[in-house]
């Protein structure tokens, strides 16, 4: 790797991989600074990573958490987008054929949600994703799509995310949406509720099964009460 690529910490599974879940940190809407190991956005996804790491391992689940080259989505996204796809390609020569899980925070809830049209992802874990207006639905099609965000978010908009899951939610194979009460940005007061949402999410999509009824009932709510799910 050199200076120019994005950097990749990883955790490995117990055993043979059987499945990558990659982990995406949040951003800018404007910046060009490159990203330090000690930046909060990317720290903040550490703990969440060691998390699923932890359940998941030993049901061959690697985890890969992805540092992007600058902090900004920047108009386009070409860079978050980028470094996005070159951890994906990364995954495909290491581990070939294999399903990949993508969880994303904030600005890496958006490129998760735009890059899971990889032939190999088979869902998408959206945190306090950053969904503006207009953003497309197509790349999520056929995969399972979860996503939670605090009713206090600040940063990005709990309702944008709603009207995206309400399109979404017509090419998904499945779709659900958490509403954090009493939630910020930061993820941080209520952690163990974004942790649990992502490990159980987690599990299941690498078929490691679960226990957790608040997501297993989710996915055969209707549709008004499946994307409006109050934790």
């Amino acid at each position: 790797m050199s200076e120019a690529d994005p950097a990749v910490r990883t955790w490995r599974a117990r055993g043979k991989a059987k499945a990558v879940v990659l982990v995406l940190h949040g951003g800018a809407e404007h910046s060009h600074a490159r990203v330090a190991p000690w930046r909060l956005a990317y720290q903040r996804m550490v703990p969440l990573a060691k998390d699923v790491h932890r359940a998941a391992r030993e049901h061959g689940a690697e985890v890969r958490l992805l540092r992007n080259r600058v902090y900004g989505w920047n108009d386009d996204g070409a860079d978050a987008l980028a470094d996005a796809r070159w951890a994906l390609a990364r995954i495909h020569e290491d581990h070939p054929g294999l399903p990949i899980v993508l969880v994303g925070h904030s600005m890496g809830g958006r490129v998760a949600l735009r890059v899971a049209d990889d032939p190999a992802v088979v869902g998408v874990c959206g945190l306090a994703p950053w969904t503006p207006p207009g953003e497309p639905v197509e790349a999520v099609e056929g995969r399972a799509v979860l996503i939670a965000h605090g009713t206090k978010d600040r940063m990005t908009d709990p309702v944008a995310s709603h009207a995206f899951a309400e399109r979404a939610e017509k090419v998904t194979s499945r779709s659900a949406r958490f509403e954090i009460g009493g939630e910020g940005h930061a993820m941080l007061r209520r952690s163990r509720v974004w942790n649990r949402l992502v490990r159980a999410f987690t599990l299941e999509l690498v078929e490691a099964g679960g226990n957790d009824e608040t997501l297993s009932a989710a996915w055969d709510r209707p549709s008004a009460e499946r994307l409006r799910i109050p934790v």
